[in-house]
């Protein structure tokens, strides 16, 4: 190892011998175990940040480990192209909607934008040395999207399949219906309206308080709480809905809040999922006054036409008017609104295809509390709160273009529509296609084909399977499923992407999709914000690998924050990575500049007790792999290799090692070398995961082969003593170094004078002796003795010190 530092640009030379050696190309070998990660296909709505890569990065320090533990691993990355984002940016960017542009067209230009963002993402993760088999089949490819179809045909035919008219959520934006996992809350004020109503058997007036004044057309029912006395009287009773008069019943149900506005309720068809519920409940008719656009329908009269928050504002005014808005006050209030576009969601009813779940949440509970493992295990929690506040069906089908067309033909015939589908094993566009020959046999009338596609977590949710090379390695699935994939994922997507995950692998397979679940947290800027565009606080993801390098940056991403907690963006620990690899390169050319001791060699006590905390730190660094905990594993290597091995291994070790003046018998300096090399070599492969460069550099030049086709064997026993040993051999070393720093003595000038040091590190005196130039004694220590150590018995007699 002739250059003296660690250069960053090695790491692009090394990247082309990779690529030269196949590294990056999925190798299944007979008579391993195989391991799946179910990688989060990203989905690209714009150029990476540091944020996301980051969560590549640890995956793929979880993948290099297992690999050199003996495992096949298929670890794939393709690109998640479905879906309403790519449209939603394509629609502003172009300043179109969706419905004014032909849908050839429209499915061209949402191609060209996600095929400009992807080619950025590849390139990032292979400079960041991220070393998964790049698929250019994508969620959107024919190969993915028959087999999705495949799947849909399948649990049509199971039943789990239906079509039904009924209230949905609905985004006006985008036009479409939403499942409840699509459906966020927005924090935000409103006015809180009272208004008045009229009882009709009694003519007394009611206050009702409500933020939504603009669905009184629609109101169905006013509710008061069981338990409040106020309002007893008033059961059975009829309100007269003010501006448009219908007469609605007045009942009593539990979910009327006593404390909140009133007391009273008025329920509408419909604000949100609670009228949902209590129209079901109850039992009551509906009237729907917003249409599909997010405007009111003609059952509103003069507002008809008019935006929600404009009808809103005028139905205000005209109550105001007529004396029957009592007032107005100011609340916080959380709006559900459109996941991908931020536009408020409507209620409203349409007719869609719904896959069953509600009649299975008992068995998905089941499955997530027996068959899957989760890290940090607390998350298990969330998912399983998740599914038991679930309300309705899922609805699949959606009103867009960009994503898996529903493979279904309609047969018209004698005034009846029948539903035909397909075989499957193949990709089918019905609105565009000529039906099958299997679907014509079915119909003597008519074929319409379906315009609908499938909800993009449809897709998503059936990665487990794409992932393990259900359609590219066969047999690999059949040995991966479920016990041998991991699903990586953050927690922002656990009720959408893990919770179908697990309801499509129940239903098509009776299991769980996989047996670990690992969730990271959110990357954040240096404020601790989380990176938006709109906020200009966007951290490139090739920023900090210009300046750093890619062993810095996986060193940050892998020490930046605990798993499970969301990590910030930090220069200075870019910084520390930098240094810990030239550190590394350092110590290594140190560890390498003496020959192989061979068998012939004596270990010291000194040797004995780093080789002792070698064993300890590598049984800590596997666990923390195996919990798929890259942090753990990151920050105790990190220590041990700068601060114990490099601070004080090696600066006690070098004049035994060099052994110029023949003090050490020669056995022993063989036993320096074989200490010095052994940690070396163990270091840099536990290393290899989090910073694959300079470990496989520095490797290959004194190994002459690549660290990344070595095995991280078992550690060897560890004893506690050894260790305890070792913290005071350190804590003595800090004490003198500090004490000879502050009266200006270099660490290389002779301690004149007596050591104290405990009797428990007499079989390290002659190294104490050596390194810090100084006589030491075990002895019982004079009155006249300083101690110099604030948590150790360490002292020093003064008055011979520099005589």
């Amino acid at each position: 190892m002739s250059d003296k530092r660690w250069r960053v640009d090695k790491e692009v030379e090394l990247l082309k011998v990779w690529e030269s050696e196949g590294r990056f190309s999925t190798k299944v070998e007979e008579g391993r175990p195989v391991l799946v990660i179910d990688t989060p296909p990203p989905y690209m709505s714009g150029r990476p940040h540091i944020g996301q890569f980051a969560s590549y990065a640890q995956m793929d320090m979880i993948v290099r480990f297992y690999r050199m533990r003996g495992y096949s691993v298929v670890f794939p990355f393709y690109a998640d192209r479905n879906g309403l984002p790519v449209e939603v940016q394509v629609e502003r960017r172009y300043n179109v909607r969706l419905q004014e542009v032909p849908r050839e067209k429209f499915l061209d230009m949402c191609r060209n934008v996600l095929d400009e963002y992807e080619d950025a993402w590849r390139n990032a993760l292979r400079r960041w040395g991220v070393s998964a088999d790049q698929w250019r089949e994508g969620t959107d490819s024919v190969e993915y999207r028959t087999m999705t179809q495949s799947t849909f045909i399948e649990m049509w035919r199971r039943g789990h399949i239906y079509e039904a008219e009924r209230p949905t959520m609905w985004c006006p934006r985008c036009m479409t219906s939403l499942a409840e996992a699509e459906v966020e809350y927005k924090e935000g004020e409103t006015h809180l309206n009272y208004i008045k109503f009229k009882v009709k058997e009694t003519g007394q007036d009611i206050v009702i308080a409500t933020t939504r004044p603009e669905l009184l057309a629609a109101t169905v029912a006013v509710i008061f709480n069981p338990g409040d006395d106020r309002y007893k009287p008033l059961n059975g009773l009829h309100a007269i809905v003010p501006i448009f008069g219908q007469e609605v019943p007045i009942l009593p149900h539990p979910a009327a809040k006593p404390d909140f506005g009133s007391g009273l309720v008025m329920i509408s068809t419909f604000g949100d999922t609670r009228d949902l519920s209590i129209v079901n409940d109850l039992r009551l008719p509906m009237k729907i006054v917003v249409t599909q656009d997010g405007r009111m329908g003609d059952a509103t009269g003069k507002y008809a036409g008019m935006s929600v928050a404009k009808a809103r504002e005028e139905i205000v005014k005209d109550l105001e008017a007529a004396g029957l808005l009592v007032r107005r006050e100011r609340i916080a209030h959380s709006v559900p609104v459109c996941w991908r576009c931020g536009t408020p969601i409507e209620v409203i009813v349409t007719k869609e295809l719904f896959l069953r779940q509600l009649a299975f949440k008992e068995e998905l509970l089941r499955i997530i509390r027996e068959k899957m493992r989760f890290h940090p295990p607390e998350y298990a929690q969330t998912l399983i709160n998740w599914v038991s506040s679930l309300q309705f069906d899922w609805p699949i089908s959606r009103r867009r273009y960009y994503g898996t067309e529903i493979p279904i033909w309609y047969c018209v015939e004698d005034g009846k529509v029948t539903p035909i589908l397909p075989r499957g094993g193949r990709y089918y566009r019905p609105w565009r296609d000529e039906a099958p020959p299997e679907v014509k046999e079915q119909c003597r009338g008519r074929l319409v084909g379906e315009e609908r596609i499938l909800d993009t977590w449809f897709d998503s949710s059936i990665s487990w399977m794409y992932a393990s090379g259900r359609t590219k390695f066969p047999g690999v699935f059949e040995k991966a499923y479920p016990r041998g994939i991991i699903r990586p994922q953050g927690y922002e997507i656990i009720r959408s992407w893990l919770y179908y995950s697990v309801l499509r692998a129940y239903l098509l397979y009776g299991d769980a999709p996989f047996s670990r679940v690992r969730i990271n947290g959110m990357g954040l800027d240096e404020r601790g914000e989380a990176m938006h565009k709109s906020k200009g606080n966007v951290v490139d993801a090739m920023h900090p690998i210009e300046r750093y390098g890619a062993d810095a940056t996986r060193f940050w991403a892998a020490s930046a924050g605990k798993l499970g907690y969301d990590y910030r963006y930090q220069e200075q620990l870019l910084r520390t990575g930098k240094d810990f690899a030239t550190k590394l390169w350092n110590a290594a050319r140190f560890a390498y500049s003496f020959p192989d001791a061979g068998g012939d060699y004596s270990l010291t006590a000194l040797d004995e007790i780093i080789i002792n905390e070698l064993n300890k730190v590598k049984e800590q660094a596997i666990r923390a792999y195996e919990d798929l905990d890259v942090y753990t594993a990151a920050q105790g290597l990190f220590g041990f290799v700068w601060h114990v091995f490099a601070d004080h291994y090696v600066e006690a070790v070098k004049s035994r090692a060099y052994n110029r003046e023949g003090s050490f018998p020669e056995r022993e300096q063989r036993g320096a070398w074989h200490a010095l090399r052994t940690v070396m070599d163990e270091s840099l492969k536990l290393l290899a995961p989090i910073m694959p460069f300079v470990t496989d550099e520095i490797w290959r030049r004194t190994h002459g082969k690549s660290i990344h086709d070595e095995t991280i064997g078992d550690p060897g026993q560890w004893r506690e003593d050894l260790s305890k040993m070792l913290g005071e051999f350190m804590k003595l070393n800090s004490a003198v170094w500090a004490y000879k720093n502050k009266r200006r003595i270099s660490l290389a000038e002779p301690l004149n004078g007596t050591l104290y040091a405990p009797a428990s590190l007499r079989p390290l005196e002659r190294e104490l002796r050596e390194m810090h130039k100084a006589r030491i004694s075990f002895d019982e220590r004079p009155a006249d003795a300083v101690r110099i150590s604030d948590d150790a018995e360490i002292y020093v007699v003064e008055e011979r010190v520099n005589q």
